[in-house]
Parts: structure tokens; sequence; C-alpha cells
């Protein structure tokens, strides 16, 4: 009886969606739900550059880690690229599913040692544009999703998917809207929208593969 009226109210609370929505969180849930097939490690540079048009270079590591009950994200920045012993800052998002993810901050204290901290807010990577929820593509984890269309979008045929927050603060995004490539789920596009509904930002990769 009680598992009877478990299902009824989940039927229930799925038929008061509409197909725009069902179908939104399902490719939202398909997106998360990737899980990488091996461990890699990879390293760039991140280019910032102020509103005063000063530029800082900086080196980053990007790790991929997948373990048996869940698998992570790692990404360090390092002052100087000939020098990859000491990092400045080191993030850690950490993805299973059916859970929420969970961001681990870390940074050199000198002699004091590491610190080591969770993060829960939309605090800047390396201070530059990228918050830790983005990389963390924390907006895919909002209960709204909504398939808007489907169109042809930088030579890729995408699914715009709009991912709306139920308790945008003051300081965070309202909505993402994202141009979700079919074949490889990878993001084309991005826009995030401010509190306000105003364009923030603007995630445009200069390409994108499946590996």
């Amino acid at each position: 009886m009680v598992l009877f009226f478990a299902f009824g109210v989940a039927a229930q609370t799925t038929n008061t969606l509409s197909d725009a929505e069902i179908q939104g969180r399902a490719l939202a849930q398909k997106i998360i739900r990737q899980w990488p097939a091996e461990s890699s490690t990879n390293h760039g540079t991140l280019q910032i550059r102020d509103g005063k048009g000063n530029r800082t270079n900086l080196l980053v590591e990007f790790e991929i880690y997948s373990s048996p009950i869940n698998w992570g994200n790692l990404y360090r920045t390092y002052s100087a690229a000939a020098d990859t012993s000491r990092w400045n800052e080191s993030l850690e998002i950490i993805h299973a599913n059916n859970l929420t993810n969970r961001y681990w901050y870390m940074e050199p204290r000198g002699f004091l040692g590491l610190a080591v901290f969770e993060v829960t807010q939309t605090t800047p990577f390396a201070n530059s544009d990228f918050w830790l929820h983005d990389l963390g593509l924390e907006f895919f984890h909002w209960p709204t999703q909504k398939v808007l269309k489907k169109e042809i979008h930088r030579t890729c045929a995408c699914t715009v998917l709009e991912s709306t927050n139920p308790n945008p603060t003051t300081n965070g995004y309202s909505r993402v809207v994202s141009w979700v490539d079919t074949e490889s789920l990878g993001i084309v596009e991005a826009y995030a929208y401010d509190f306000n509904g105003k364009k923030l930002k603007d995630f445009y990769p200069k390409d994108i593969k499946k590996v």
C-alpha cells in the first residue's frame, strides 16, 4: 500500500509536467549520468583579462578520475609554467549518481600546511569568470529543465535546453540556456542569465569532440 501510494504521487508529479519539461529532465539526467571510461590528466593555459585589459596567464592541470562509487574532476593552477611542484589553488568536484555534487576547495598555507573547505557558493576559480559551480555543470542538477527546440547551431545538430534556478540569488544565475550537441552531449554554447534576467555569461568553446 505504501509502495502504491508512493508510485501514485510520483506519477501525479510527472503528469503535471509538460512534454518539453519531461524531455528536458531526461536530457539533463543523461548528461550528468555520463561516467568517464578511464582516468586522464591534461594541461593548458588559463588566460584571464580583467576589466582594465590586464592579462594573466596561469598553467592549469585538469584531472579526471573514476572509482566504482563516484568520479571526480580536479583542477589545479600554477603561477609558473616551469614549476609544477607547487600549485596555487585546487578544486575537486565529486560526482555520484542520485547525489548532489560536492565541491572541495584547497589552497596551500605556507608552513601551516593545507586549507581544505567545502564550497557551496559562486566562488570564482583563479579570479576568472568561471565559477566553481560552472565547472561542475551545476545548472543541469536544477529541478526545472525544459527543451525549447532543436536546431543546427555551429554546424552541430543541437537540443536547446533551458535550466531554471528555483531559488536564484542576487549574485547567481536565474537560468541557463544550453545548446547541447545531440551526438556527444557536449555544450556547443551556453548563455547564463543573472538575477534580473540579463545575460551575464556566454560560454563559447572553440571546438568540442567526444573522447
